[in-house]
């Protein structure tokens, strides 16, 4: 299903008008693997859920390139992302989405 209305955030990652997002499943593993990286550094009990908000805001705050490709294996992507999970965690109390 493609969405014209969606904006790419990175590569694999985009976000409808309103706000729906959608992920390449080749990203699922990555996402996952970033969480797990990015629990030690928030001290949260971060998922991909947090991490998928965390890119989100790093690319809207200009922190990440829209163009940068998801690795966990690139510990400067986690460095960037941490702050912004924790802001998550912060200001959203970690509870994203509408899910009950």
């Amino acid at each position: 299903m493609n969405d014209s209305g969606a904006q790419q955030i990175v590569p694999g990652i985009s976000i409808s008008a309103s706000g729906q997002a959608t992920v390449d499943p080749a990203l699922a593993n990555v996402l996952f693997d970033l969480a797990v990286k990015l629990e030690e550094p928030t001290s949260h009990p971060v998922d991909v859920q947090h991490v998928l908000a965390a890119v989100v805001l790093a690319v809207r705050n200009g922190d990440l390139a829209p163009s940068t490709k998801l690795s966990a294996e690139d510990m400067v992507l986690v460095e960037v992302l941490a702050p912004h999970v924790k802001t998550v965690f912060d200001e959203y109390d970690g509870k994203l989405g509408t899910d009950d």
